[in-house]
């Protein structure tokens, strides 16, 4: 199988986030915000999971959704740094 043209590419950016209950909140904060077509169009994946940190990667365009969403729950998840790729976001963050 041909692999895709990197125009035709899901074009990503990763968020390295602070809080508790990651895994959960996470999604139930963009449900809430958004709902489930919201929650499609991000298409969220866990990169790392940690006790208070976590790096999951979203795409581009609902960015700014998903920051909103994460700022409007009632947990504190804060959102330290984004980047377009996984070695930046490690080499800059220290994580």
């Amino acid at each position: 199988m041909k692999s895709l043209k990197p125009t035709m590419r899901e074009k990503k950016r990763y968020l390295l986030v602070k809080g508790k209950n990651l895994k959960e909140n996470i999604v139930k904060a963009i449900k809430e915000f958004s709902g489930n077509f919201g929650m499609s169009k991000a298409s969220l994946n866990f990169i790392e999971l940690r006790e208070n940190h976590a790096i999951i990667s979203i795409n581009r365009e609902s960015l700014d959704i998903v920051r909103a969403s994460l700022v409007v729950w009632p947990e504190k998840i804060e959102v330290l740094r984004v980047s377009g790729t996984l070695k930046g976001l490690k080499k800059k963050s220290k994580f």
